[in-house]
């Protein structure tokens, strides 16, 4: 008989659990997916693409009702799990059911932040995280209004993005003296907000939201500095938070995401986490590529296979507000590495490579990001580059040409 897995969490680190699962342990589990969200699992990676209306919201699901029936996956979305009895092994959902278990995944993901500021209750402040609050943005964009994003990272940048090219006049407002400060150097930074402002984005740094003002609803943002900005809509997009508080209600140790070990395993057997809302080794990832990976290990573990999980090398590789952005490890060069740049704003093309003990271990790319995976392999395999090293900053058909 096949042991009950459910899934709590219906986004894209569950979509490719089960499609990990299907290659290695096919009927093995009888799996129930649960989520609040009323849709199937969907690519959150394209909703600005689905904001600038550059895809519709039909274009970014993951699998087809058809591929999870064939799947033989039970999929309960649009009712969220309220409560994990880990004793009696059951998950109970908004409306009263119960779901019995004998193993567990949280695959939660992650809340979006809104700032602790006067005003932020406001009617017209919105957030981007799922699809609803694209059909929200989009709304506002056909309505021509005036709209302040808050928050200069990754969310940030491709709200603005969105909003923008759907017809709103957009102002980007960031805390810190460079846009996505966690992932690009200060040089590949201002590349980005040169380019970002050619798309109709005003870009405003240093800037620290004092408050939101307005009667009824939304009407401007009081910088620390004194200076205002009219908006008729406000949008937080200044970060994320894992999703943690189901898992923490039911005992399960958390920090400041659910604490698991190189299995994705919690402090209770056959209890596990993965994606955002997992902590690993201290560090809670916030993008796609390593939910795969964990995604990949664990369907290995639940398929009564040996691996472990060794934490992720962090690399950033999308198209940020039309632009292609990519970096991957030690871009800022924090060791006694060897950098080499290629800089040309005006073909809008920046290249940041970091090198050290005869390895590619950092790279920034901003316009140009067609050998970003090329780059990354490098990096994550430590591959000696002594013999293309003068080619490398060329990308992989000249340095391995040379090379040879």
């Amino acid at each position: 008989m096949s042991e009950a897995l459910v899934i709590i969490g219906n986004g894209m680190a569950a979509a490719r659990l089960v499609d990990e699962l299907g290659k290695r342990a096919l009927g093995r589990y009888a799996i129930a997916v649960i989520g609040d969200e009323p849709r199937l699992a969907y690519n959150r990676v394209l909703l600005s693409s689905v904001l600038a209306g550059e895809a519709t919201s039909q274009d970014i699901e993951l699998k087809s009702g058809a591929w999870w029936r064939d799947h033989g996956v039970t999929v309960r979305y649009g009712c969220a799990a309220t409560a994990v009895d880990t004793v009696a092994r059951e998950v109970t959902l908004a409306d009263g059911k119960r779901v019995g278990y004998s193993r567990l995944v949280f695959a939660t993901g992650s809340n979006a932040l809104r700032l602790n500021i006067p005003g932020a209750e406001l009617p017209g402040v919105h957030t981007f995280r799922d699809s609803h609050d694209v059909d929200q943005l989009i709304e506002l964009a056909n309505s021509r209004k005036r709209v302040a994003v808050i928050g200069g990272g990754l969310l940030g940048l491709e709200a603005a993005y969105g909003i923008a090219k759907a017809g709103a006049t957009v102002t980007l407002i960031h805390l810190m003296d460079r846009l996505m400060e966690r992932q690009l150097d200060a040089p590949a930074a201002a590349l980005l907000k040169q380019l970002v402002e050619r798309k109709g984005v005003r870009v405003e740094l240093n800037a620290s939201t004092a408050r939101i003002f307005g009667d009824d609803r939304v009407e401007g943002i009081e910088l620390a500095d004194g200076r205002v900005l009219q908006a008729d809509a406000v949008v937080f997009a200044a970060g994320i938070r894992p999703n943690a508080a189901l898992a923490k209600d039911a005992g399960i140790p958390v920090n400041r995401g659910i604490v698991v070990d190189d299995r994705l395993e919690t402090q209770f057997p056959n209890i596990y986490a993965l994606g955002e809302c997992a902590e690993h080794r201290g560090s809670c990832y916030g993008l796609v590529e390593p939910a795969y990976e964990q995604a990949a290990i664990l369907a290995e573990h639940l398929a009564g296979r040996t691996a472990g999980y060794g934490g992720s090398v962090v690399a950033t590789n999308l198209k940020v507000s039309g632009v292609g952005v990519f970096s991957a490890g030690d871009f800022l060069a924090t060791n006694d590495s060897e950098v080499v740049v290629l800089n040309d704003p005006r073909r809008g093309v920046y290249r940041k490579l970091v090198l050290a003990d005869g390895a590619l271990t950092g790279a920034v790319l901003v316009g140009d990001t067609r050998e970003a995976l090329w780059y990354l392999e490098l990096i994550r395999n430590r591959t000696p580059v002594a013999t293309m090293r003068g080619d490398l900053m060329f990308g992989r058909s000249m340095a391995e040409m040379k090379a040879a």
